[in-house]
């Protein structure tokens, strides 16, 4: 129950777990995994965990990789449509997850399925008898479809089709328990019933807390770009880890990661004490988050390397070189972007209007500066990214 928002029923839960032990027979854990956002981050993590918690007390973890129900779109928590994705485009994101989805699960008990495996087979006879088994009113009680019906915006058919596609996920694998953020409460409830519509037992629903990016505020996404990546190298979960509000340094040792009960509270007494300085409490949850992903020994060379950049203001021992091949000075835009320091011209202005670039030590101001390259340059972006550029 550790993290857990809230179990849907908790009686039944318990009764499904001494029925497993008396059968000496393994839960059945669902997990849906959503196609369109195959890079991990911790936010992920947290209902990951809970999953491996399951497989550790011998239990069976299911992920479902949502390929067909990826073309319809998932309408959680959106205000509009969500575009489609394309079969190959859920096909190849969804073996990317599983890929970082392992660096935290168990690979000895899982199962990785494709739902296109049973709602592709369905036909439309079998939808509209789906259909029937659920009712517009109780469709438009999930806060999302409520919120756009009163506000007069378009709810297509194919998205009122989504919980009932997701929770025939739930009948296919006859699931006995299915994990999911708070965000995903009626869609895991939805799964309840249409299993007792086709004579299951009814699955348990197990939801987890949002995770708050790293502004404190918002859930983490990587299009906010307020993410912790489970795959980023040490030193970039080590330097963000410490970004985060102090607000939210509980909810992140909480949720985020292995620390005892005990060590929890301590870190609640360290954070209640004002003496105490919240940094410290960072330092030690950056530690742990890169030893989670890295090891112990990349979690003390990620944090003495911020600290020889951050703290002592030293250059990196290793920069990523590149080399740009120019007869003269060369643009500061195709510098950022070749040096994949920025992902685009129109990210490369930006960055450079907010004032986080710098060309050996001066910051750039113009978007239009011609930079020489030299014998080679070192180009600064932000607080963590470095490169080295010299002429080809």
């Amino acid at each position: 129950m550790r993290g857990v928002a809230e179990v849907v029923p908790q009686d039944d839960l318990a009764r499904k777990i001494e029925r497993s032990i008396a059968a000496k027979t393994p839960l059945t854990v669902k997990l849906g995994c959503d196609p369109s956002r195959p890079d991990l981050h911790i936010g992920h993590s947290v209902v990951l965990r809970k999953l491996r918690q399951f497989q550790d007390l011998g239990h069976q973890a299911v992920l479902i990789v949502g390929d067909f129900t990826g073309m319809i779109g998932d309408p959680s928590g959106r205000s509009k449509t969500r575009p489609p994705l394309t079969l190959e485009e859920t096909r190849h994101n969804g073996q990317t997850y599983f890929e970082q989805a392992t660096r935290i699960l168990s690979t000895k008990k899982i199962q990785m399925l494709y739902n296109s495996e049973w709602l592709a087979k369905m036909s439309f006879a079998d939808v509209i008898q789906l259909g029937a088994k659920y009712t517009v009113a109780r469709m438009l009680e999930r806060d999302d479809f409520e919120r756009r019906y009163r506000a007069g915006e378009p709810i297509s058919i194919h998205e009122l089709l989504y919980p009932l596609a997701q929770a025939m996920d739930s009948v296919a694998v006859r699931a006995d328990v299915e994990l999911g953020g708070t965000d995903q409460k009626f869609n895991l409830l939805v799964g309840r019933d249409i299993q007792r519509e086709y004579g299951a037992d009814a699955q348990v629903a197990v939801t987890m807390p949002i995770l708050p990016g790293t502004d404190g505020v918002e859930k983490m996404s990587k299009s906010l770009d307020n993410y912790i990546g489970i795959s980023e190298p040490p030193q970039q979960i080590y330097g963000k880890t410490l970004s985060i509000p102090d607000t939210v340094i509980y909810q992140y040792f909480l949720l985020a990661t292995d620390a005892s009960a005990a060590e929890l509270e301590a870190v609640k007494r360290d954070l209640e004490n004002p003496a105490h300085n919240p940094r410290d409490s960072k330092r030690r949850l950056a530690r742990m988050l890169v030893a989670m992903y890295h090891g112990t020994d990349a979690a003390q060379a990620a944090e003495k390397e911020f600290d020889r950049i951050f703290v002592r203001k030293e250059m990196p021992d290793e920069l990523p070189e590149f080399q740009l091949t120019a007869e003269g000075p060369v643009g500061i835009l195709r510098i950022l972007t070749e040096t994949k320091l920025a992902s685009s011209n129109s990210e490369a202005r930006r960055l450079i209007d907010q004032g986080g670039v710098m060309v050996d030590g001066s910051r750039v101001t113009e978007p239009t500066a011609e930079i020489k390259l030299g014998s080679g340059i070192v180009v600064k972006v932000g607080k963590r990214k470095f490169a080295r550029v010299r002429k080809a």
